[in-house]
């Protein structure tokens, strides 16, 4: 069992736009963050791009990163460096801009690193206790950066929900940070990849704390595809499972009921038992009820059949060879040239007419990127289902031939 300042304790603060900043740092000092992260050592930012494109709920706010920074500064945290990394469909170089994240750390004078580039070293971990996934997802050995070991992590998610983990916060934030381009290779086993990734957490870091926004809220299919929400609501905590007990007990979901955190909890890692969880701040008690709920996109529908349906024989050559651009495009084309375009941009438009789309607005220059069809996007996205309608053919010849 492990134990740190905080275990089991989640602040929770009701906020709006003129006093978003200053409720920052009251949710964090609620949460005991002095006390979580120990002064002297580089503390490191890990914001969360879950999309290159804004979208309400779906990446880290930029009140987030600022509200946090000038917090930590405050409270004596002079030595503060923001972490990026980019996804096989996610563009972080662009995602910082267009979620005004860049712009945010450049006031602040924040320096950022983006773990995907060719100068950060990446070395094999070896574990204190043993891993319960990822040497059987990397039994070639699991890989993470040196540029994060020995540093204080804050992590900077936003409350919503998931296609493959119900809800995602804290615990999913680190995905993003330790494990490279091939974490997809993880999402069958992703529940247990998150506890492997908390107990990475817990052995490398000196101290580890978590500070969620949800000013907007997003529930559907995370996390990207989702309805949003204005919920006004920031949650700061040092245990990473607790967080997101919270989160999702906000959400109308039983966390017991999600594998990550139960089984989190069973192995004393964070909290995850709602009736063993102290919440200061705000009486979530007297919260009107969310009733978010977790669905699927075509997408994700097509990934489940891969990871645990009637394709799961094929997960290896469809996810871990040459063709497996093929996946990357089908979601890009989704997402990018359908769902944007025409389901979510009339969704942002009218975000930005809300009180936080205002004020993400006035970020920067004032300007919102709203990507329609970019005819390169198209192309490729195109080609990419185009090769995966000729090994779906393929494999269905192979099946016949085989019966």
């Amino acid at each position: 069992m492990t134990q740190f300042p905080g275990k089991g304790k989640v602040a929770v603060v009701k906020t709006q736009p003129a006093t978003v900043l200053a409720d920052y740092a009251r949710v964090m000092e609620l949460a005991g963050v002095r006390e979580a992260l120990p002064q002297g050592t580089t503390t490191a930012l890990k914001i969360n791009i879950s999309w290159q494109t804004w979208y309400p709920a779906c990446s880290s706010t930029p009140w987030q990163i600022e509200g946090v920074g000038r917090a930590l500064r405050a409270a004596g945290y002079d030595d503060l460096v923001g972490v990026h990394n980019d996804t096989v469909v996610v563009n972080a170089r662009d995602g910082e801009f267009n979620n005004k994240h860049r712009f945010v750390t450049d006031m602040l004078g924040i320096p950022c690193v983006y773990l995907y580039e060719e100068n950060f070293e990446w070395f094999e971990y070896k574990p204190k206790r043993p891993f319960l996934v990822l040497d059987k997802v990397y039994p070639e050995g699991v890989f993470i950066p040196r540029a994060l070991v020995g540093k204080n992590i804050v992590h900077l998610p936003t409350v919503k929900t998931h296609v493959f983990t119900t809800i995602t916060g804290a615990m999913k934030n680190a995905f993003g940070g330790l494990l490279h381009r091939n974490r997809h290779w993880t999402h069958s086993v992703i529940h247990d990849t998150l506890i492997d990734l908390l107990m990475i957490q817990q052995e490398i870091h000196p101290g580890l704390f978590a500070v969620m926004d949800g000013t907007f809220a997003g529930d559907g299919p995370g996390p990207r595809a989702m309805r949003w929400h204005e919920k006004d609501i920031l949650l700061a905590s040092a245990d990473q499972v607790a967080i997101d007990a919270v989160s999702a007990r906000l959400q109308g979901f039983d966390p017991m009921k999600i594998r990550f955190i139960r089984r989190a909890h069973e192995m004393g890692l964070g909290v995850g038992d709602p009736r063993e969880i102290e919440i200061v701040g705000y009486d979530i008690d007297q919260e009107p009820a969310w009733n978010f709920e977790q669905t699927d996109t075509f997408a994700s529908k097509g990934q489940k059949l891969i990871y645990h349906g009637p394709l799961k024989p094929l997960e290896k050559p469809l996810l871990r060879t040459p063709i497996v651009p093929w996946s990357f495009f089908a979601s890009n084309f989704y997402h990018n040239v359908y769902w944007y375009p025409f389901v979510g941009r009339p969704r942002v438009e009218a975000a930005l007419q809300t009180k936080w789309g205002q004020l993400f607005a006035q970020y920067g220059d004032g300007q919102v990127v709203m990507p329609g069809m970019e005819p390169k996007t198209v192309a490729i996205a195109a080609g990419g289902l185009a090769a995966l309608a000729v090994l779906l053919g393929a494999a269905a010849l192979a099946n016949r031939r085989s019966e």
